[in-house]
């Protein structure tokens, strides 16, 4: 029997979703319905059919009624030139000059990891960045960039990604003393957010397919 959590590409909320249900193994999917499972809180398209491909992979049953990834047509701000980099996340925040950022640096490492089930990696060389994926413009110039990020600045943390979940909106609401871009979340004092709110938020932004 092989755990869910050893599938490489599935995250922390879809795992709690489906262990809600009983499914904490692969082989327990096989044969399942897709989109009953798809309708579950914390369960997206993409890790889904992470999942459904590792079923195939195994040589067992695939799902019933599986819905195909839609091709991504996600529009980001972030500089095309941004790319990943060997650095490490944790001693790139301990070189911060600000202490205060430093300290709520550290905090975020440990919020994103636990929420999204994977290790931060640099993006540049200012942006902590987990998981990735491929965005295309509609000039038709694309790349890839991180699923969620966040870059703790001397002004504001920039937090991204975060605007792409299922009910967003009104999370953000509810979040706390902030600003948004089009792509981007600004806090300037991590301790006035709501941090079960930035949980969510992350957790819905790590599964979500849909254009920011």
């Amino acid at each position: 029997m092989t755990a869910l959590t050893e599938i490489k590409g599935t995250g922390a909320p879809l795992h709690r979703a489906l262990a809600e249900q009983g499914i904490t193994e692969i082989e327990q999917l096989a044969g399942a319905d897709f989109q009953e499972l798809l309708a579950l809180h914390g369960v997206g398209l993409k890790g889904l059919n992470r999942l459904n491909d590792a079923l195939g992979e195994k040589g067992l049953e695939p799902m019933s009624g599986v819905v195909a990834p839609k091709p991504t047509n996600r529009t980001v701000k972030a500089d095309v030139k941004t790319k990943p980099t060997g650095q490490s996340a944790e001693e790139w925040i301990d070189s911060l000059p600000w202490p205060r950022r430093v300290e709520q640096g550290k905090e975020l490492l440990e919020i994103f990891r636990e929420v999204t089930g994977a290790e931060p990696v640099m993006w540049g060389e200012s942006i902590v960045g987990y998981g990735h994926y491929h965005y295309r413009y509609e000039t038709g110039r694309e790349g890839d960039t991180a699923q969620v990020a966040f870059s703790p600045r001397k002004a504001a943390i920039s937090l991204y990604g975060l605007q792409s979940g299922d009910g967003a909106e009104e999370l953000l609401d509810r979040l706390g003393p902030h600003r948004r871009s089009v792509s981007c979340v600004y806090v300037t004092k991590l301790d006035q957010v709501d941090h079960d709110v930035l949980r969510e938020l992350i957790a819905r932004a790590w599964v979500s397919d849909s254009a920011c």
